[in-house]
């Protein structure tokens, strides 16, 4: 972390401000412009299994002419942290949090990443929402970026929900308790393949990069490429599991559209 000019450790102030922090202090909707209210839509999480520092929501809703209306909900740290305070410099000097073989170095303190902004299961919480609208053909027609008020109605895994959706499992407890989530996350399924399967139309190329593998050993993954007589050809849209696809393809677009 130190050689890479990266704080391993959060400033003596940066902890007074995290110990100062409750719930209270940024209450739901308290921003301006005033912020929409979806918490009634059906937004769900689907992260690792273990993992609390939920950033991520989403939800979906067909339209009438074959297009589909995604709603990225995006945790809003913001309001929380203000702008030139000790949390919000550390943040602006890592960057992101670190993921090493040894230990996770979080770029806003656990109390935020974990509980505070996490976007957990049956809580509601401040978020920006990134609104997409995606044709049959995975191009995307509008976009739209606001503050909302949203909740998680099921926090799910990436393993779970991809075996389900593969046919080799069951569906998870918590899609099987609650109506309309099923047909939420195959109609999001559909919508992330759609979007793929354009990107790589375009010329995406999925790399792979180094990983912590079993024991905290680093195993190297060299980028694959089909080789051909003028450039590298990308690799088949099809291959990932629908999990790790779904928020890749979240991603792509919103980064596309704001």
């Amino acid at each position: 972390m130190v050689e890479g000019s990266l704080l391993a450790d959060f400033s003596d102030a940066a902890v007074a401000e995290t110990a100062a922090l409750t719930a209270a202090t940024a209450p739901l909707g308290a921003s301006a412009p005033p912020v929409q209210d979806m918490r009634a839509r059906l937004s769900v999480s689907i992260d690792n299994d273990d993992s609390l520092d939920l950033g991520q929501l989403s939800v979906a809703e067909p339209l009438a002419d074959g297009a589909v209306k995604i709603f990225i909900a995006i945790a809003d740290v913001n309001a929380l942290v203000k702008k030139g305070s000790a949390i919000d410099g550390h943040a602006r000097t890592n960057t992101t949090s670190v993921y090493t073989a040894a230990q996770i170095f979080p770029m806003p303190p656990e109390k935020l990443s974990t509980d505070l902004t996490s976007l957990g299961e049956e809580v509601d919480r401040n978020a920006i929402v990134v609104e997409i609208v995606v044709r049959p053909d995975g191009s995307i027609a509008g976009s739209d970026a606001y503050r909302a008020a949203v909740r998680n109605h099921a926090k799910l895994a990436y393993n779970g929900v991809a075996a389900w959706l593969d046919g080799t499992s069951p569906a998870p407890a918590r899609v099987r308790a609650v109506p309309g989530i099923d047909a939420q996350l195959r109609v999001q399924d559909r919508v992330a393949q759609q979007l793929r399967k354009r990107r790589f139309e375009h010329g995406a190329l999925t790399l792979e990069t180094a990983a912590a593998g079993e024991g905290g050993a680093v195993r190297e993954r060299a980028a694959v490429f089909d080789r051909g007589p003028e450039r590298p050809r990308r690799r088949e849209p099809g291959s990932g599991s629908p999990g790790p696809r779904r928020r890749e393809s979240w991603c792509a677009a919103s980064r596309g559209s704001t």
